[in-house]
């Protein structure tokens, strides 16, 4: 029969187990020293040494084992590198010089990472919240640290809140896959264009279509980087648009309406903004269809509301054309400001709805990613690191 040993729990080649000391509150304490079969090798360059500098100590944290709390009290060696001409602390190979932790402990903190949040992990393994985040952060930056720009071809950007009203920042996706490209702070020209100049001449050509919703910086970032791309517009962006110019005229006919009037108008917004199939309630399509009846501008902007979502439909350019060009006829029936200045920017950005015909992409992918990235904001309470939360987002969609 073999002797009882902890030391195949302990596999690290280049240290010796020398006892074991148990503490209360499940605490166990494994001694080591540097092996003599081994000469010390420097930390940083990896070249052997042979000059003593001094000895130090330190207690390193380890996987736990059998509910006990796992320390490992290792001696080492600070040596003179003949290679980096400094004083080094020797490479013992299962744990980093400046962590606290083993190398096998820091992978295990990484994996909880990905399924608890930091302030669960430090609990379960009584580490400070602190230790976690920039443990879980190394693994992140070797991983995700370099966007991946091989091979992209379609695109899709959009911008995310992180505080309301206050602060931003750019999603750049790739379409075909769904994975996160990149992120970077803030919704300017300055923010995509620091993407762009990632990329090189090769991968800039590579790219064929990018859909994104009608944002100027966006959009002169893209024609000085990429000029041969297609800009494609979201459905879901200019039919948000138009909703918020429905509402508005909405509000202003209540004005003008009568006292009997009024009662109609009340709790009719989102009857005006939802899609007409999701309207089930017999009530609710009874009280839309007095108000339509009642208002005939209101009605008017209700029909080119459906019409407007069709202009996604076609797959010729200039059938496209001809029915936008017929929808902005329309528009401008209607002698409300803001109804033909929405008609004039629909025309002048006309040309990333035609392209739709060749590039039939949007940017609900996008849309989905920005819940997500939401969702991992909200479990963590917040991030004060955007870097940190920058990785940890890309982690999300990584395939």
């Amino acid at each position: 029969m073999s002797r009882l040993s902890v030391a195949p729990y302990f596999p690290f080649r280049r240290v010796k187990l020398m006892g074991q000391e148990f503490l209360a509150e499940n605490r166990v304490f494994i001694h080591m020293r540097p092996s003599k079969q081994f000469r010390p090798i420097c930390h940083f360059c990896g070249g052997p040494t042979s000059v003593l500098h001094g000895w130090e100590e330190r207690a390193i944290r380890d996987l736990d084992l059998a509910r006990q709390t796992v320390f490992l009290r290792c001696r080492y060696r600070k040596v003179f590198c003949p290679t980096c001409q400094k004083t080094r602390v020797e490479d013992l190979e299962f744990f980093h010089p400046y962590q606290r932790v083993t190398k096998r402990m820091a992978t295990y903190i990484h994996e909880l990472c990905q399924v608890m949040t930091i302030q669960e992990v430090s609990e379960h393994l009584g580490l400070d919240w602190k230790t976690i985040k920039e443990i879980d952060k190394v693994f992140l930056e070797a991983k995700f640290g370099s966007p991946k720009l091989e091979g992209l071809q379609i695109l899709a950007i959009d911008e995310i809140a992180i505080k309301k009203r206050f602060f931003y920042m750019t999603v750049v996706l790739d379409y075909q896959t769904g994975r996160i490209v990149w992120m970077g702070e803030g919704r300017s020209y300055e923010t995509l264009a620091s993407f762009f100049q990632l990329m090189s001449p090769e991968q800039l050509l590579g790219l064929e279509a990018i859909a994104l919703d009608m944002w100027d910086p966006y959009l002169k970032a893209i024609r000085e980087f990429t000029p041969h791309v297609k800009i494609v517009f979201d459905l879901y962006h200019v039919v948000a648009g138009f909703n918020k110019v429905i509402d508005a005229v909405r509000n202003l006919e209540y004005r003008k309406a009568s006292q009997s009037q009024r009662k109609i108008f009340k709790g009719s917004k989102f009857l005006l903004l939802m899609n007409k199939h999701r309207i089930k309630s017999q009530k609710a399509r009874q009280h839309l269809n007095r108000l339509l009846a009642l208002n005939k501008t209101l009605a008017k902007l209700y029909i080119l509301k459906e019409k407007l979502k069709t202009l996604w439909t076609y797959r010729l350019p200039h059938n496209a054309q001809k029915a936008l060009n017929d929808w902005c006829r329309l528009a401008r029936t209607i002698r409300y400001p803001l109804v033909r200045s929405f008609a004039k920017q629909l025309q002048r950005y006309s040309y990333g709805i035609i392209n739709h015909c060749s590039y039939p992409i949007n940017s609900a992918k996008i849309e989905g990613s920005n819940n997500k990235i939401k969702v991992i904001k909200r479990k963590a309470y917040g991030f004060h690191d955007l870097r940190y939360f920058t990785l940890k987002a890309i982690q999300a969609f990584a395939h």
